[in-house]
């Protein structure tokens, strides 16, 4: 498998950032009307799209698209063309959509597997800080106004005696396939409150202050679902900003079979053998989301036995 089958969705985007670019507000507004410039048009976290995929603006229809959104924020250049998302949240969705020349708005989660990734990782970065920006008008500290800074990453407390600045949060969480204990070949998977009655993922939970991301991974297997676990490894990360996650992947491993599971977030949990799990594949059971890390988890841990 090459490099880039195993990008994960949301990831490897080829976007230059342009950090630099960003404390440079005459160079930004001078491209913001650049004839080569792109222009995202996104409404409440979703993005518009039109018979060919997610409309991209530029010239006229893009300046009409500014003047109407809440925040228009850089996002990096691809080549030598500047990438912007413009938020049309304040609007009707018709109104938005008319006026970015789509046909619809989409969740960007729906659109993974019909555009490219680089494409899907751009969107989804715009739908992130475009939803960080509609929470954080206010100042948390004081709750004096909050005005948009850095090409859009960044607000400034606007309180004469704060003037803190806020920039957009993550929110780490793990992801972790527990195996069984000895050569059992069996991992655990777990139906969590409001799944299907029928639907399985891995396990996960979000790190709390004060933790390592293994501590995380001990403290959540033993808190959901009851099992102690050892050999915590790093299997990779994923940028999932739905609104503001980054998914780090783990395996462990079980110290005994019990499983006793909280009964709030997690209803069931069960161990699964490999070929469990191939027939649910070939029933046309997914293996967690497509986009999501767990799929990655799930299906590497298929292809080793």
């Amino acid at each position: 498998m090459d490099t880039a089958e195993r990008v994960l969705a949301y990831g490897g985007g080829s976007l230059d950032r342009a950090g630099p670019l960003r404390t440079d507000p005459t160079r930004l507004g001078a491209l913001l009307s650049e004839a080569t410039s792109v222009l995202l048009p996104m409404w409440r976290d979703r993005c518009l799209v039109d018979g060919h995929g997610p409309v991209r603006l530029s010239a006229e229809r893009a300046a009409l698209v500014r003047s109407a959104a809440g925040e228009t924020v850089f996002l990096g250049l691809d080549g030598e063309s500047a990438v912007f998302a413009a938020d049309l949240s304040a609007l009707p969705e018709r109104s938005a959509v008319e006026m970015a020349g789509a046909v619809r708005s989409v969740d960007v989660r729906a659109l993974v597997g019909r555009i490219e990734p680089a494409d899907a990782a751009v969107l989804a970065y715009a739908r992130g800080l475009l939803h960080w920006h509609r929470q954080q008008r206010f100042c948390g500290t004081c709750a004096a106004p909050a005005v948009a800074g850095g090409g859009g990453h960044l607000r400034t407390c606007t309180g004469t005696e704060c003037g803190r600045l806020l920039f957009p949060r993550i929110e780490p969480a793990i992801i972790v396939l527990v195996e069984a204990p000895g050569r059992s070949g069996r991992c655990l998977l777990a139906r969590h409150a409001g799944a299907a009655e029928d639907a399985y993922s891995t396990l996960a939970g979000f790190v709390e202050i004060g933790e390592s991301l293994e501590d995380a991974v001990c403290r959540e297997m033993g808190e959901e679902a009851g099992v102690t676990v050892t050999d915590v490894t790093y299997q990779g990360s994923q940028a999932w900003p739905f609104p503001a996650g980054l998914m780090v992947g783990f395996r462990a491993t079980a110290t005994s079979d019990e499983v006793r599971v909280d009964g709030e977030e997690l209803l069931e949990a069960r161990w699964f053998t490999r070929a469990e799990l191939r027939d649910r594949v070939a029933s046309g059971r997914p293996l967690g989301r497509v986009d999501s890390i767990d799929h990655r988890l799930l299906t590497d841990w298929l292809a080793e036995g």
